[in-house]
Parts: C-alpha cells; sequence; structure tokens
C-alpha cells in the first residue's frame, strides 16, 4: 500500500520509474495489432530455452506447470491492468480458458497469448481514454461525500462499461481534487492530467515485440520467486552498464516528455559536460551519426533515442537541439567512456562538534550499491571499478585524515555482487566465514574472507534501511554476527536472501559459434546465509538501535513480494566473533537512544506522521471530497506527510555530487 499521493496508477511496475511523452494517439489497434504480432522462430525458441532454464536452474527445481499456469494468467493480467481500469469481465473469462494451457503453451514456444492480451490492451485503454479525456474538462462538485476504492484487490473485474466509466469518474475526480488542495489553477491542473494520460497512451503504443516478450516470460518467472526474470538484449546491456558504473556516450542523462527527448541532466566529465554547448533542459530533435541523414526522433521511445546516441569512444555523433529560448543548433560531439561516478562510493569526514557539540572525527562512507566491472576483471584490467576498491581508498584517507570512528552508510542500497559484498566485508573483519551459500541440490558451502588484517579496525556504524538489500544484508549480516559494530536504522532491512545469477539464454554454454543474441535469464539460483545460520530471507538483519522512520511501515520488504521463497536456517559456520560490541553496551545504546527519541521535537513529529501514515495505509479508500481530503492532507497542524517523506527520502538516497552525503538532521 502507499500514502494517499502515491497510488498506483494503471502502469506497469517496470514502467514506474520512466518519465513519458507527447500528445495522445488514436492509434487505430488492429493496425498496433499487426506491429506486434510478428512471432518469430527465434522468439518460439526463446521461449522454450527460458522455461527449460527454470525447470533446471532455479533453486526450487520446480516444474512449470499447471499450478505455474494459473499463477501466471493471473501475473499477465495485473502486469498490464493492476487497477483493473481496462480490461472487462468478458476479456478475463475469455482467457480463463488458458488458465491449464499456458505451461504446455510455453514448452512448446507458443506466443500467441501474450500478444492477444497486449493488443486487447491497447484496443481497450485506446477506448477508454477517448472518454477520460471528456472526463478531465467535466465540473466536478468537491462538497459532495463520496469514497473511492483505493486497493484493486477488493474491486472485481468491470462488469461493463458503465462501471469503468464510474472507476475512472472517481480517479479523475481524485486528480483534480489534489490539485485544487495545492492550490492549483483549474486550467493548470486539467492539462497536466490531461497530459499524465496522453504519456501513458503514447508510452504504452511504444512497446515493441522484445518488450511484450520480456513482459511475458518475467511474469511465468516471477511465479517461482520475485528476482527471477527475463531480460531482452536491451535491458542486458543496461544492467551492465548498472554493475559496471560506466557506459560509452556523450554524458548526458534523458528523460522523454510531450514527446520530445529532454537532457536531465549533463553527467560530469562526459563530452558534453567538455563541450559545454549542450545544457539542461534542451530538447534533442534529431541524431545523426558522423555521417549521413540525421533521424527524427520526435516521437521516438526513449530507449531507441538512447541506442541511437549511445556508441563506441572517439566516434562522432550529432543533433539537432532546441535550447529554452527557442534556437535550434547541430551540435556535434565525440563520444567517450563515462564513470557514473554518482553511484560510486564516496566518503566525508565530518566533525563532530558541528553535530554534537562533542570534538572528534568521523569518517562516513556511502555505499549506494555493490559494483563490480566483471568484464573489466576477467580482461585483467587492473583499474576496473570496484566497491570494495572504492572503499579501501576511502578508508585509506579516512586514516591519513585522523579519523575516530567510521558509519557505513548503506541505506537504499539494493544490492549488487557477492563477491564485492565478501571483499567489503573484509575490510572490517581479520578472516572468517562471510556468508553460507546452498545450491539447489541442498549443499551448504561458506565463502570466507581469506586475507588477514583489516583496513579498519575501530569503532563502527552501520546505517541500513528497508531498501537496504541482498549483498548489503550480508554486509549488515557480517557486522552484527563478528560483533564488529552496530546496525541501526529501520527495524530491518529489506530481507533478500537469494543469489541470482545472469545465464544468456543460448541452445548451449558449450557451443562456440555465433548465436542469435536472445537476451538473458537473471535467475534465483542459491540462498546465502548468515554465519549464525539464519537466512536473511523474508526477515532481514535486525537493527541493534531502531530509529523511527515512514519507510519502516511501508510494505517495501521481501515478506510483501508475491511468491519469496520462505525463511530458513542452517547449523552456523565455525566463526570467531570479535566482541568489539556486546549485548549490554547495545542495550544501553539503544535505551539512550530512545530517550533522545522521545525528547528530540523532530522525532515527535514523525511518530505522529506514522501513527497518521499507518491508519492511511490500512484503510481500503480514500475520501473525494475538499474537506475530508484536505484535512487528511493538511490537517491543523501544518503538516503534509506525502511532502514530508517524499523530502525525506530524496535527501537520504541523493548522491549527486554537488550533495553532501550525510546532511546535518535530527535523523543523522
Amino acid at each position: 500500500m502507499t500514502t494517499v499521493r502515491q497510488m498506483r496508477y494503471p502502469v506497469l511496475s517496470r514502467f514506474l520509474m520512466a518519465t513519458s511523452t507527447f500528445l495522445f494517439l488514436f492509434l487505430a489497434s488492429t493496425i498496433f495489432a499487426q506491429q506486434l504480432s510478428g512471432i518469430t522462430d527465434e522468439d518460439q525458441i526463446t521461449v522454450k530455452l527460458v522455461a527449460k532454464m527454470m525447470e533446471d536452474y532455479h533453486i526450487s527445481q520446480g516444474q512449470i506447470d499447471d499450478t505455474i499456469s494459473a499463477k501466471m494468467l493471473d501475473k499477465y493480467l495485473e502486469d498490464w491492468d493492476p487497477q483493473k481500469l481496462y480490461f472487462l469481465q468478458s476479456d478475463i473469462e475469455n482467457w480463463n480458458k488458458y488458465r491449464t494451457q499456458l505451461d504446455n503453451l510455453i514448452k512448446e514456444g507458443k506466443l500467441e497469448f501474450a500478444f492477444e492480451v497486449f493488443n486487447t490492451y491497447i484496443k481497450r485503454m485506446d477506448e477508454r481514454l477517448v472518454s477520460v479525456h471528456k472526463m478531465i474538462d467535466a465540473e466536478y462538485d468537491f462538497n459532495v461525500k463520496e469514497n473511492m476504492v483505493s486497493d484493486p484487490d477488493l474491486i472485481p473485474w468491470a462488469d461493463s462499461n458503465e462501471t469503468l466509466d464510474n472507476r475512472w469518474r472517481q480517479r479523475i475526480k481524485y486528480d483534480l481534487l489534489l490539485g485544487k488542495i495545492d492550490g492549483k489553477k483549474p486550467e493548470e491542473t486539467r492539462e497536466l492530467v490531461h497530459k499524465k494520460y496522453r504519456n501513458y497512451s503514447l508510452m504504452m503504443h511504444q512497446n515493441e515485440r522484445a518488450d511484450i516478450l520480456e513482459i511475458f516470460l518475467s511474469s511465468m518467472s516471477h511465479c517461482f520467486d520475485p528476482h527471477s526474470s527475463y531480460m531482452s538484449e536491451r535491458t542486458v546491456k543496461d544492467f551492465t552498464i548498472n554493475m559496471s558504473l560506466s557506459l560509452e556516450g556523450i554524458g548526458a542523462s534523458l528523460q522523454s516528455d510531450d514527446g520530445y527527448t529532454i537532457v536531465k541532466e549533463i553527467i560530469p566529465g562526459g563530452a558534453a559536460a567538455k563541450d559545454g554547448r549542450l545544457k539542461k533542459e534542451d530538447k534533442v530533435l534529431a541524431v545523426g551519426q558522423a555521417e549521413g541523414e540525421m533521424v527524427d526522433i520526435i516521437n521516438m521511445k526513449l530507449t531507441n533515442v538512447v541506442q541511437l546516441i549511445r556508441g563506441a569512444p572517439g566516434t562522432k555523433v550529432r543533433l539537432l537541439v532546441k535550447s529554452t529560448n527557442g534556437e535550434e543548433k547541430v551540435l556535434e560531439l565525440i563520444r567517450a567512456k563515462i564513470e557514473l561516478d554518482a553511484g560510486a562510493v564516496k566518503g566525508e569526514v565530518i566533525n563532530s562538534t558541528d553535530r554534537i557539540g562533542r570534538p572528534g572525527k568521523v569518517g562516513i562512507v556511502r555505499i549506494p550499491s555493490f559494483y563490480r566491472d566483471f568484464s573489466g576483471a576477467q580482461n585483467g584490467k587492473e583499474d576496473f571499478r570496484s566497491t570494495a576498491v572504492d572503499v579501501q581508498k576511502v578508508l585509506n584517507d579516512f586514516r591519513k585524515q585522523g579519523v575516530e570512528a567510521v558509519v557505513v552508510d548503506l541505506r537504499y542500497n539494493g544490492g549488487g555482487a557477492l563477491s564485492e559484498a565478501i571483499e567489503v566485508s573484509g575490510l572490517f573483519i581479520d578472516y572468517g566465514p562471510v556468508v553460507q551459500i546452498k545450491q539447489p541440490n541442498g549443499k551448504v558451502s561458506a565463502h570466507d574472507d581469506e586475507v588477514k588484517g583489516v583496513a579498519w579496525d575501530g569503532p563502527l556504524v552501520v546505517i541500513c534501511n528497508r531498501m537496504s538489500a541482498s549483498a548489503s544484508e550480508i554486509f549488515a549480516g557480517v557486522i552484527k554476527d563478528y560483533q564488529r559494530g552496530v546496525i541501526i536504522g529501520d527495524s530491518t532491512t529489506h530481507g533478500k536472501g537469494t543469489v541470482q545469477n545472469v545465464m544468456p539464454v543460448t541452445r548451449s554454454f558449450f557451443q562456440f559459434n555465433k548465436q542469435p543474441d536472445r537476451g538473458a535469464l537473471k535467475l534465483t539460483i542459491q540462498q546465502f546465509y548468515r554465519v549464525n545460520g539464519d537466512s536473511t530471507q523474508n526477515r532481514g538483519v535486525r537493527s541493534d538501535v531502531v530509529l523511527p522512520s515512514i519507510l519502516d511501515h511501508r510494505d517495501l520488504g521481501e515478506s510483501s513480494l508475491d511468491n519469496a521463497l520462505p525463511f530458513d536456517h542452517i547449523p552456523p559456520a565455525r566463526f570467531a566473533p570479535s566482541g568489539f560490541v556486546n549485548s549490554n553496551s547495545l542495550a544501553e545504546l539503544s535505551s539512550i537512544s530512545q530517550k533522545r527519541i522521545s525528547t528530540v521535537p523532530e522525532f515527535v513529529k514523525l511518530l505522529e506522521d506514522i501513527k497518521r501514515y499507518v491508519s492511511y495505509k490500512e484503510r481500503k479508500s480514500v475520501p473525494l471530497s475538499e474537506e475530508e481530503l484536505s484535512a487528511e492532507l493538511k490537517p491543523k497542524d501544518g503538516t503534509d506527510l506525502a511532502k514530508d517523506e517524499e523530502k525525506l527520502v530524496e535527501e537520504l538516497s541523493n548522491t549527486s555530487k554537488d550533495k553532501e552525503i550525510f546532511p546535518k538532521n535530527f535523523y543523522n
């Protein structure tokens, strides 16, 4: 569940971070269906290979059978229409004939069902949004007291277009009411809502055959566990960029809005930053290579635009750009390799006098993810990107500056490479087992820090929250089990205790002749355990000192995900705790912290906000009258729960170069 302002709209979860595009297009669904009905022989081979790999290599050793088929049918329909705003009950009844057939169809490589659902979705969306745009321009009485059901699990699929009309009327009324409460002019709010649904329509129409294949096969793999998924060729490339923290291009972050490709950010050190002519908020109208015609990119899918702009270092790319003052010009840029430093480890030394009035130096290590350039490491590069190497450098600098204590900040760190989690752990413990890994056959092996000595042997604090997952939990678990430091933050971490491997979809791993690129399967093949024998799965790593946060009360943990594997326990590994902290000192710290929380005004206010948030989360509907919704969003004390939470999340998760990595606030 979410706060009132974060209600789920009918958008696929994989698109939630995307910004969409241009004018609402009333494309004929029959034409669009023809564009996406050309299932190729290679597609069918890909489907059969993915199905076989799931059964052969997934840790559960489960089979794609009628049970998976039934789950998959529900999951795939939910992926397209999570709020039940487009499909009709008659559509669902028609597709129920596949409830026990999808397992067989997948093993045979048949994809007709996947495209039938998508094309029906596009048809229903086009039909529905005609009336939606009329609803946006209608007048509403915000004094009428009525409620809108906010939990789609409590409503059935619509039995008629009239039922859908009423659902949409309430949704549009809610959108317009939010704008009114925020003080926007009616015409401004209406244009924003029009734009939202125009953008959404175009984004859905821009789906390509590979996108449908990715969503369909991922809906199957998600029936085994929430972290196994199929990745198209393009998604694999993006995954590699994120892990290596480097890409080849011009060094600009782009977004799509109103059909235009907008420059969202100029990345420091990239080709665009060094050239200086491309500016934030510029519109890119066309892209050309060193020679030949330039390609008009207005209304083009953002991922396709990115593919045109990316390229090998040293090659030229031409951009037709429209600046914010309306001037159009052609820029010729030389592509270069760009280091994505915003996602890299950062260090900061804080004088504690400024924070708590007590002299001393505290070193903050911010680890956004456990990244590793696997390709660079395999090719023998000495300077490949590595979390462990970067943390080592920061710790070396801390020692030179006379730091007395270290804080490792893992908030919003979703994990990454297992090898990096092991190596980073080894910087803080002398030697010994770091994590235990269980194979599909039940065999358990320990992965050790084999290098004696530590990079930091002084006082240590690790900060986590509900978004600290996977590799972050391995590190936090090591620090806790070895009694090496104090874990502070949300009540527990995310609870992801599984290991994924990215496996290319291929006929044979031993076939050296050139094969078509069929993407990859990110497959859960192992489960990891702390050295004390506990799995982090579902339960996570509990904090020694808990600080209040709204995030801790959101349904974000592993236990809230569908088909999550259960918690279990294995025998502990042989290890020697350092004894740096003990239960008595932790109890004392927790007691002191609770007393501080009860007296600090910001924490007192936050605790009240949490109570309000929990009541929001537990309710099943939202009011559509101005009086009632205003009272909830902006109570008499003047607080705005949604905006306060957004501000805090933005502050804590910000890793930009020009921002403090550990801002001065009541929480830090």
